[in-house]
């Protein structure tokens, strides 16, 4: 059986659903977890780079697409100039499909009247928008690039015949204090939990509560029953010095019900 981490991607939704913005989300396949077979991956890579180890085995494993390529590097004298993630055929239609991958965990804040200018990563310093025009402007464009379309013909695959879509899934964190919000167009069941400040995480509701610091390859995954809780005080102590560092943590909390809720403590 595979670890929790394959299962927290494939359920993770994607950030939106069929054509938004100029790009087409990649439908992802139906898996039947029981019989996959999954080799280990390390903890030690990003954890983007472990996204695609997952990404990979699940549509290895599947029987509607065709890994082509992965992580083909595109050189310009003797320059990488940047990366193919996935090119799959499907076997069913045999269209061949340029598929860039992305996972982010963003925080909705709020203030800001655009939806799309609304997503960023708990540290402030990764932006949907950007990702969104980076992806349109410059990963999709690489395929067209001469040295690309030489890649490619090397693999022989035609550069012109490509689709382009892209798997972009999220976790998206809302303000713990203002939890309704509107996101349209957006995928609303992206949704996963909440974000607040380490000064409002000190308030008295937490105090009663449980909580664990999940490693970051653990941050796909739902909260399992078996790890060492911690104190509020002791999650205070933990979390300070990731404050410290300007590092917002995720944090679990468990409720005195029984339940759990994924929360972002962010620094700024």
């Amino acid at each position: 059986m595979p670890n929790s981490q394959f299962i927290g991607f494939y359920n993770t939704p994607p950030l939106w659903v069929h054509e938004q913005f100029g790009m087409v989300q990649f439908p992802f396949p139906k898996i039947e977890f029981e019989g996959l077979e999954t080799q280990p991956i390390s903890t030690k890579m990003r954890l983007g780079h472990q996204m695609e180890s997952v990404f990979l085995q699940l549509i290895n494993y599947s029987k509607k697409f065709k890994v082509r390529l992965h992580n083909l590097p595109v050189q310009r004298e003797k320059r990488t100039i940047g990366e193919i993630d996935f090119i799959l055929e499907d076997l069913q239609s045999h269209r061949l499909l340029h598929v860039e991958l992305t996972y982010k965990f963003y925080i909705i804040d709020s203030s800001i009247s655009e939806p799309i200018h609304q997503l960023m990563g708990p540290n402030r310093r990764d932006m949907f928008f950007t990702k969104m025009e980076k992806i349109k402007n410059q990963q999709f464009q690489l395929v067209h690039e001469p040295e690309a379309i030489t890649a490619l013909k090397n693999n022989g695959i035609e550069s012109n015949e490509l689709v382009h879509q892209c798997c972009f899934k999220a976790q998206l964190f809302v303000p713990y204090w203002n939890p309704t919000v509107h996101i349209r167009p957006l995928n609303k069941s992206c949704i996963a939990g909440f974000w607040i400040s380490f000064d409002e995480f000190n308030a008295t509701e937490f105090k009663e509560h449980q909580y664990y610091i999940p490693y970051k390859s653990q941050w796909v995954i739902d909260p399992p029953k078996n790890v060492d809780w911690l104190t509020h005080y002791e999650c205070l102590l933990e979390i300070n010095i990731r404050i410290i560092k300007e590092n917002s943590p995720m944090i679990w909390m468990k409720k005195q019900n029984g339940g759990f809720t994924k929360m972002f403590v962010v620094w700024w």
